[in-house]
């Protein structure tokens, strides 16, 4: 593979941070910390893939470098995909994950086990010199009757993929092969990688 100099990650997420990178080794990546970039883009878009281009944008005009961003979220199939693009915010900005996961579920108590389904999607978008690159992942699977698991972040615990395990009952190394955001970073590597061959970047 052609290996990008530097590329920056607009998140202010540690634990979003670390798993880009675990996937991600071929590209040197930086963080917002890394650059002393202190900004924080408001996610006010209607659509992830809205969101990961402003982010992706509004940093890559400030720093000057290649940034690569994204957006994700959980959407339950029985709630018209709520929370959707709203994951992170639907409690407020001071909300904790525990405290979104049980809000989640008492939204869903009297949901059928067969009406519980559910998928994750990320959308990654890169920008350089203002063209754009986007990559989508999903995985499909269900919300638990309750949290388990101690590994993870955010809705891991309550987010049951095909195997009956949560995300938070499978060790990083799984899941990052398997999650959301590998699937959209492979789909987006590709892109990048055709890119850089052909000269077009």
């Amino acid at each position: 593979m052609i290996k990008i100099k530097k590329i920056v990650v607009a998140t202010n997420n540690i634990n979003k941070l670390k798993e880009i990178k675990e996937i991600f080794k071929e590209y040197e990546l930086l963080s917002l910390k890394d650059i002393n970039c202190n900004i924080e883009v408001e996610e006010d878009g209607k659509t992830f893939e809205e969101n990961a281009k402003k982010k992706a944008e509004e940093i890559a005009k400030i720093t000057n470098l290649p940034v690569l961003a994204d957006d994700s979220g959980l959407c339950i199939k029985a709630l018209d995909d709520w929370p959707g693009v709203y994951t992170d915010r639907f409690l407020g900005e001071n909300a904790t994950s525990d405290q979104k996961n049980q809000a989640i579920l008492d939204k869903m108590k009297n949901l059928k086990e067969e009406d519980r389904k559910a998928k994750v999607v990320c959308v990654m978008a890169y920008c350089e010199n203002r063209e754009f690159i986007v990559a989508k992942g999903e995985v499909n699977g269900k919300i638990t009757q309750k949290p388990r698991g101690k590994s993870g972040f955010g809705f891991d615990p309550i987010f049951e993929i095909e195997n009956g395990k949560t995300y938070a009952e499978i060790s990083e190394e799984e899941k990052n092969k398997i999650s959301h955001r590998k699937k959209a970073l492979e789909n987006l590597q590709k892109q990048l990688t055709n890119l850089v061959k052909y000269g077009k970047i």
